[in-house]
């Protein structure tokens, strides 16, 4: 009972709170705001039922813990991705730089077990030689009869998933039927206390070459997600093996060709070849180099031509059949290797004109496939990352109220952000008409996308948002927020090809000390946006100042100095430099029915001072001064101006 006290006195305070009694949503959003237990979200809704709480009170509450509750289901589920994206990348470095096979395995599944969060993760491995299978690697394992088990092919449940080549999962081991159960390997399952078992394979190529296993010691049920994320660790285990079977190898065949002068005159240039590759291959994936540097180490090493196809562009028959096999593959006079990683194909490098291909060449050009996958992957991931970063830090500068200033600028400096400059918030939304739901939702995607690579290069930050994107840039030099927002709308819409509309805030400053500052920016964004959809304006970009005296009503700031000094600063200017009367003879001008007989009068001058006057108005305000429009401006300028107080004599 101790442990809801607090939620209990959290929910109660807010229930007696009158602002947070209107508001159901306020307690839950403390709770997530607090990080709490799913059970704590009950709370708000216990004690409105036991203080007798209207009906209608109560479905609200309901309904805002749903929502409140799917919120936090969605933060966990973020967080619980970027781990598995982080384990998986780090395990990809270790990879790398394999030097040590056995710290590698143990890393995967050390990780394997945190991510999945289960009491057990074990590795076995296949012996030909014996004709069995043993245990290689084991992580929470207490039984010693268990960590030493040698099983006959095709026992237990690590047999059943090598014989399918497909993961298998059983809430109750000992209860399970669909395998084939032997003394030796319950007894050792027993010793463990293992319940729930899930295993999948590791594969190189189409062969099975051993079982990655996540056991529990009680009754559970393995998700989808949590399926795949131990196949891809699989995938990263054989890679590993398959790493150091390979320098295995090239160590037996240098041992030999030591043995035989002969071997190694004729062997020597392959061998070369391969050990230039491994370096350059190594030096690339420390240096963070792409895939087009990978295929220009190798065509240098092979003597050839070696691109990187997509996995549109690449041969298909030979590109499924490298998948297939696990191997480099002969098409004509070409060869090409499949660039996969786990059960997606990313592209394919292909060897051109180079019909004759030894095995170590051949080896080569598979291991460098394998390396441009991993690098792949990595920038993927690290791109994902980074956007998923910049969209969080831009959500809690527009949502979040009890903020810490420091913390806000530690997190945008990581990003090359500098959140004490100026800044305009900028709204972007797509104009697709006619498209079904699934091409929108692609084209916001695309958006988004977009949003953030020139965010990235900009030094900013961007977040989807009601239905749009939101971006955040800082003002250089003599920038306008007008000139920022024409220019992104149309960077964004030749990015993507679609028509994007954009608005933009007046500048501001203090993002992280002012709780609101953003979100009030965000705000005159919008409607800036919606000002330009509603004038037939789409695809265009533009900020309150483009709107004339209408940028009053769109401007969070309501910036009447600069609205009178856009309009009439050039005649106020001209007055108080030359002591004359030009803004009282506006004034009189437009009082007088635009008259200039009626404006001498009210002026006691001549009628010809009249007219050198607005003479002198037309070429300060330019020729359309007098439009309908403009009069409209200039006249609202000048009331806006006598009410400041300013002396127009």
């Amino acid at each position: 009972m101790s442990h809801h006290q607090p939620h209990a006195a959290a929910a109660s305070a807010a229930s007696s709170d009158p602002a947070t009694a209107a508001d159901p949503e306020a307690p839950f959003l403390e709770l997530l705001a607090r990080g709490a237990s799913a059970d704590a979200y009950e709370q708000p809704v216990l004690l409105a039922r036991a203080e007798g709480a209207r009906p209608a009170r109560i479905a609200a509450l309901e309904a805002a813990k749903r929502l409140a509750l799917g919120v936090r289901e969605e933060m966990e589920g973020r967080r619980r991705r970027e781990a598995e994206l982080s384990a998986l990348f780090e395990t990809a470095h270790d990879l790398a730089g394999l030097r040590d096979l056995d710290a590698v395995l143990q890393a995967i599944v050390q990780r394997a077990r945190s991510l999945l969060g289960t009491d057990v993760a074990y590795l076995t491995l296949n012996d030909p030689a014996r004709g069995d299978t043993y245990m290689r690697v084991t992580e929470g394992s207490v039984a010693a009869r268990f960590q030493q088990l040698r099983l006959g092919m095709g026992e237990g449940l690590g047999g059943l998933v090598a014989q399918t080549a497909r993961p298998y999962v059983t809430d109750n081991y000992s209860d399970d039927v669909r395998f084939q159960h032997t003394r030796t390997i319950d007894a050792g399952v027993y010793d463990e206390g293992l319940v729930a078992i899930l295993g999948v394979p590791l594969m190189l190529g189409p062969q099975v070459i051993g079982v990655l296993f996540a056991a529990d010691r009680r009754a559970r049920v393995f998700a989808r997600e949590e399926i795949a994320l131990l196949g891809s660790f699989a995938a990263l285990a054989a890679a590993a093996i398959d790493t150091a079977n390979l320098l295995t190898e090239t160590r037996e065949a240098l041992g030999e060709l030591e043995r035989a002068n002969e071997i190694i005159r004729d062997r020597s240039g392959v061998i070369e070849r391969a050990s230039d590759v491994h370096d350059r291959l190594a030096e690339l994936v420390l240096r963070g180099g792409g895939v087009h540097d990978v295929a220009a180490a190798v065509s240098q090493v092979l003597d050839g031509s070696v691109e990187f196809a997509d996995a549109e562009a690449a041969p298909g028959e030979a590109l499924e059949a490298s998948r297939g096999e696990g191997h480099a593959v002969r098409r004509g006079a070409d060869w090409v290797a499949a660039v996969a990683a786990g059960g997606e194909l990313l592209g394919a490098l292909v060897l051109r004109g180079h019909p004759g291909l030894d095995p170590v060449d051949q080896r080569t050009l598979e291991r460098a496939a394998m390396v441009t996958s991993l690098l792949l992957l990595a920038r993927r991931s690290a791109s994902e990352a980074e956007q998923r970063v910049r969209g969080e830090l831009l959500d809690d500068l527009l949502d979040a109220r009890d903020r810490d200033p420091r913390l806000l600028r530690e997190r945008a400096a990581r990003l090359y952000a500098d959140l004490d400059a100026t800044h305009v918030v900028l709204a972007a939304r797509l104009e697709t008409v006619g498209a079904d739901a699934e091409q929108e939702a692609a084209a916001r995607r695309r958006l988004w996308s977009a949003a953030n690579h020139l965010a990235a290069t900009r030094h900013g930050l961007a977040a989807a948002r009601d239905g749009g994107t939101v971006l955040l840039l800082p003002l250089r030099g003599d920038g306008t927020a007008s000139g920022i927002a024409a220019h992104v709308a149309k960077r964004l819409s030749a990015a993507i090809h679609e028509t994007v509309t954009v608005g933009a805030s007046a500048p501001v400053g203090d993002l992280a000390g002012r709780a609101d500052t953003a979100a009030t920016a965000y705000a005159e964004a919008q409607r800036c946006l919606d000002a330009l959809r509603l004038l037939g304006r789409a695809g265009e970009g533009a900020a309150a100042e483009d709107f004339g005296f209408l940028g009053l009503l769109l401007a969070g700031s309501r910036d009447i100095a600069g609205f009178v000094d856009r309009t009439i600063g050039d005649v106020v200017t001209y007055d108080e430099r030359r002591g004359t009367d030009l803004v009282r003879t506006l004034d009189a001008y437009f009082a007088s029915g635009a008259s200039p007989a009626r404006t001498k009068d009210a002026l006691h001058v001549h009628v010809n001072t009249v007219a050198q006057r607005l003479e002198r108005i037309g070429r300060l305000l330019g020729a359309d001064w007098q439009s309908p429009a403009r009069s409209l401006e200039i006249q609202l300028a000048l009331r806006l101006h006598r009410l400041a107080g300013a002396d127009i004599r």
